[in-house]
């Protein structure tokens, strides 16, 4: 069966910012080498999915780089990730409006692959899915729908799409971020949910027969633009929906505490996601980095990644990017690093010859805890970023704090002795 993948690039990731400053969501680094967008193409490349088609708008130029420089399939291969950025046509003069409507733009190029079905995937996510074996159940049960589905409580349940599931698995009702009083009538009885999990939540993962997915988006919702909200619950009443329930790890990287509870997952002993067992390939872009360089430091639950320069510090429970250098003296804990993209002194690091700003990297006896540091910043020596006040939100002159979390954005210069 050929299967069109296409990845939603996102809007503007308000709720993520400052690391969408620069850049859209799919493309926020994570993990110290990948991007967010990297996780759905290599879930769709692992199950066989070699046509996948990336729809981005907001803050776009970073994530089309990256997409270009990293999945190009061979020349004996009719398979690709190319780009479906907006664009103006006779039929449409706006920019995407939401979810549905960014399909419906690029619908004249997916239905030019005459795929036997399509799969729309968020590019905001981390997760690993057998997209085999939610192509299987969709066949096997002659859906015109079917979306992926999470067991979840009711604590977690405001925050989803609630799907109402019969026994054989059909969606019977659906509502959007449910108030904790409507949960009572939203339980699911699916095979797999439990008591501590009741509920069934939308992951944001679908797929459709093309022809519906066609008559749905330009003939009887053509004023829709968003599929959690509006084209699903409509099409309930009109189609056959089903739910693929999904037991695995799934992480919806919405919120600054989202993607920083992700991050540092992954430096803990036995992580949900885990991609030191069980192992599929997480690809990205390729570099020709030598590994960290570790001088009298002492590390736990750390992850350091390549071409990093660590001397005489101390990390724990930390992700320590690519081309990293961080100073002796100084401690990190409960930290995102996500490194540099050249290393000190190349001819792109511009503030090389400049002596008013610190060296890229960290500096000597700084303190760095429950912090994310972009890329390319610089951080004076004899730092401290701890938030001791423990403000939840708060913007300053080269910080922000989101979530209680400090974060410094991409390229920002810290000055020696700076506290915050």
């Amino acid at each position: 069966m050929d299967v069109v993948s296409v990845i939603l690039g996102g809007g503007r990731g308000t709720r993520l910012f400052p690391l969408t400053l620069h850049r859209s969501k799919p493309a926020v680094p994570i993990g110290g080498k990948f991007r967010l967008i990297d996780i759905p193409v290599s879930n769709c490349v692992n199950n066989g999915i070699r046509k996948i088609l990336v729809l981005t708008q907001y803050n776009s130029e970073s994530l089309n780089r990256h997409v270009g420089q990293t999945y190009r399939f061979d020349r004996f291969s009719d398979g690709f990730v190319s780009i479906l950025a907006a664009e103006q046509t006779p039929e449409n003069t706006s920019w995407f409006q939401g979810t549905a409507d960014a399909v419906r733009q690029g619908l004249v190029h997916i239905l030019a692959q005459c795929p036997d079905m399509v799969l729309i995937l968020s590019g905001d996510q981390l997760y690993r899915m057998d997209f085999s074996s939610f192509v299987k159940q969709f066949l096997s049960s002659n859906s015109d729908i079917s979306i992926a589905t999470k067991p979840v409580t009711a604590e977690e349940a405001p925050g989803l799409g609630i799907m109402q599931v019969n026994t054989d698995g059909v969606i019977k009702g659906f509502v959007e971020k449910p108030h904790a009083s409507e949960l009572s009538d939203l339980a699911s009885d699916q095979q797999g949910v439990t008591d501590e999990k009741p509920f069934l939540g939308s992951m944001g993962i679908y797929l459709f027969k093309p022809e519906v997915l066609r008559r749905i988006l330009l003939e009887e919702d053509r004023d829709k633009t968003d599929f959690g909200k509006e084209i699903i619950p409509g099409a309930i009443n009109r189609y056959k929906v089903t739910s693929y329930m999904f037991n695995g790890y799934w992480s919806d990287i919405g919120t600054i505490r989202s993607f920083f509870k992700a991050n540092i997952d992954m430096a803990m002993p036995n992580p949900a996601f885990d991609m030191y067992s069980d192992f599929t390939p997480l690809y990205t872009r390729a570099r020709a980095l030598p590994g960290a360089r570790i001088r009298n430091c002492t590390l736990n639950n750390a992850v350091v990644c390549g071409a990093s320069d660590l001397s005489g510090s101390h990390i724990e429970n930390s992700i320590v990017g690519i081309r990293s250098y961080i100073g002796s003296g100084t401690s990190i804990e409960n930290s995102v690093l996500m490194g540099a993209d050249f290393w000190r002194g190349h001819s792109r690091d511009f503030c090389a010859v400049d002596g008013s700003t610190p060296e890229l990297g960290i500096g000597s006896n700084c303190t760095i805890r429950n912090a994310i540091l972009d890329k390319n910043v610089r951080i004076g020596n004899n730092v401290k970023l701890l938030n001791e006040r423990g403000d939840d939100s708060l913007d300053g002159e080269f910080f922000y704090i989101r979530d209680g979390i400090i974060v410094i954005p991409k390229g920002v210069s810290v000055p020696d002795d700076s506290v915050v």
